[in-house]
């Protein structure tokens, strides 16, 4: 890299909130004050206001880093180093058509964006406007890294790395999930190492401990004694809807020996046997979670401004995403460990070669390098197969326009098969393709649905 600090690419800049986040990472760390971040957005307007914040902190900092907002995404990465992309093609019209259109087949997803007909249908329309990146990227930076916070992660990062391009998909969960589990047991979080491998929103913790302490043992039983049996109080928990018991997560663990990466509201919606009734969710969810009403009550500017009041009174402080120390690494060379969504390779040995996988990652002034894992339990591995089967017709759908892999892809997701017929699911489909017409170039045929 530069020594004058690195161009750093927010592409999807204009959205809500994170792509300040991102910049406050960023310019959290001494190494990268004197950045070149470069805010982009086909909403030139969007990107202009996180601009607005972005400079408020630098101002704040006193630091060197240069903000600029480009018309075209040529513009924003020539000479870039590393491109960030956190895109959500078709805003909050097309998120509104994935998780819509499918409660009225009774398929009622919390989020819809990593499996379901919602993940998939965001899959489809974004892996053409990843390609868009790539390629530019591949022309005009080729040296440059990609790193991915669009979801759905798996299928995004799947058909993208089929291009060509240097790219490693990230995302919170893990680091979150093992502060969560280290709160659980009671245990100093700084205090714990863990292995953990899977595929993203279901990696599983395969070791967790402290020192020479297995910790595996004990997350069995505080995890099944407050969530399952409730012989054990719960922890004190905020107003916040997105937190619930734990119980989807611990019903997955007895079933397969071990704890994963996405919270029980997100997992609920992936797996055939806690969404299929009003009355289950009930059971399973102490607190409802439409993260659809979440957004649309979203104000960016809002957003944006508390994270500089938040500076002004603590100081510019890292968030806790991957993407800014992985830059500083390789800007300095300091060596860190991440996790990334990668082509497996073999990394995890009884997960099929050619899907995306999250693994522990090296990162030092060379590059991101995967660690490999070994082999996954039987039941871990079973349950991410499932997942990679959809994922694989997603993705060849979203690369070939193929309107039967995106019915196929659907009608194998576990929650729209356990509630849905065939017949059912083929009318749902065609009424998504059809609402969401206008950022599916790819599925050009006409559907007359009654």
């Amino acid at each position: 890299m530069r020594g004058d600090g690195p161009r750093i690419v927010i592409v999807g800049a204009g959205g809500w909130v994170f792509p300040m986040e991102l910049v406050r990472d960023v310019l959290s760390f001494p190494a990268l004050a004197s950045s070149t971040i470069v805010l982009y957005d086909i909403d030139v307007p969007s990107a202009e206001r996180t601009a607005a914040s972005a400079r408020e902190l630098i101002e704040l900092g006193e630091l060197q880093a240069r903000v600029e907002v480009p018309v075209t995404l040529g513009d924003a990465l020539r000479g870039a180093d590393v491109a960030i992309t956190v895109f959500q093609v078709g805003g909050a019209d097309a998120y509104a058509s994935d998780i819509e259109i499918p409660r009225a087949y009774g398929i009622d997803q919390t989020v819809g964006d990593t499996l379901g007909p919602g993940g998939i249908f965001r899959g489809l329309r974004t892996v053409p406007a990843l390609r868009e990146v790539a390629e530019a990227m591949l022309e005009i930076c080729p040296d440059a890294f990609l790193l991915n916070y669009a979801n759905p992660m798996s299928i995004n990062c799947w058909a993208t790395d089929l291009l060509g391009i240097r790219i490693v998909g990230l995302c919170h969960s893990v680091q979150g999930t093992s502060e969560q589990l280290a709160r659980e047991l009671g245990i100093p979080s700084d205090e714990v190492t863990f292995d953990c491998a899977g595929v993203n929103h279901t990696a599983w913790f395969t070791q967790f401990r402290r020192g020479d302490e297995d910790l595996i043992p004990r997350i069995r039983e505080v995890m099944r004694a407050r969530h399952v049996d409730r012989t054990m109080p719960l922890l004190p928990r905020s107003d916040d809807p997105y937190e619930s018991i734990e119980r989807v997560r611990t019903e997955l663990m007895l079933l397969t020996g071990y704890f994963h990466t996405e919270s029980s509201h997100h997992a609920s919606e992936y797996w055939p046997w806690f969404r299929k009734t009003p009355e289950l969710v009930e059971e399973y969810l102490d607190r409802r979670w439409n993260y659809l009403e979440v957004s649309r009550s979203s104000d960016t500017s809002q957003g944006n401004a508390e994270i500089v009041a938040d500076a002004r009174a603590n100081g510019i402080r890292h968030g806790g995403e991957f993407a800014a120390p992985i830059v500083d690494s390789l800007v300095t060379g300091t060596e860190r460990v991440v996790y990334g969504n990668v082509r497996n390779d073999g990394l995890i040995d009884n997960l099929p070669t050619d899907a995306c996988v999250e693994v522990a990652c090296r990162v030092d002034a060379a590059g991101v390098h995967p660690v490999p894992y070994g082999t996954l339990p039987l039941a871990c591995a079973a349950l991410n197969e499932m997942q990679i089967t959809v994922q694989r017709l997603a993705v060849e759908a979203a690369m070939t326009g193929d309107r039967d892999l995106v019915h196929a892809a659907v009608a194998l997701d576990p929650l729209t098969g356990a509630v849905q017929t065939l017949p059912k699911i083929h009318e749902m489909v065609d009424r998504m393709l059809q609402a969401e017409a206008r950022w599916l170039p790819q599925f050009a045929a006409p559907v007359d649905v009654g």
